[in-house]
């Protein structure tokens, strides 16, 4: 049994799409690669066909993956969550001590981290140091340049 991941529902839903996509269309396009293959004679040298055999394992790999993470995956309740502490899901915004600059950004799991978007993992150097602070406490984030202090300014969820 796999370890069970938390995730928005956008997050689970969009795992969901990937594995359906991946199961109907990744199925289809390798049933099609193998037949051409197939059809082009002799399978005994048939480089074609030996890589869409390989592609073809390599997607009912990622299929049988995806479908562990799916059935480990389950929906975060904010409900439960303490509006007073930083957590999964919460927005941060939070300030660098050394230099003044704030930012601000939404904790998530892993899967679903993107830094672009302001997401980032709760695994992270930055969601460790910063899961469980309060407003005004300040979180020492172990970086590779040595240890950063943030100010927590705000948490919403």
């Amino acid at each position: 049994m796999g370890k069970i991941q938390y995730y928005t529902e956008e997050g689970l839903k969009k795992l969901k799409d990937e594995l359906q996509e991946l199961k109907t269309k990744g199925r289809q396009d390798i049933a099609k690669q193998i037949a051409e293959a197939r059809d082009k004679g002799d399978l005994s040298e048939n480089a074609e066909y030996d890589a869409a055999k390989d592609a073809q394992g390599l997607l009912e790999l990622k299929i049988s993956k995806l479908e562990e993470v799916v059935g480990n995956a389950r929906v975060l309740d904010n409900s439960k969550m303490d509006p007073s502490k930083v957590g999964i899901l919460s927005t941060v915004k939070i300030k660098n001590i050394k230099n003044g600059m704030t930012v601000t950004y939404t904790l998530v799991s892993e899967e679903e981290a993107d830094l672009k978007a302001g997401k980032i993992s709760l695994a992270s150097p930055f969601g460790k140091g910063l899961v469980g602070k309060s407003v005004g406490e300040v979180a020492e984030i172990k970086a590779p340049a040595g240890t950063l202090e943030f100010e927590v300014l705000e948490i919403n969820y």
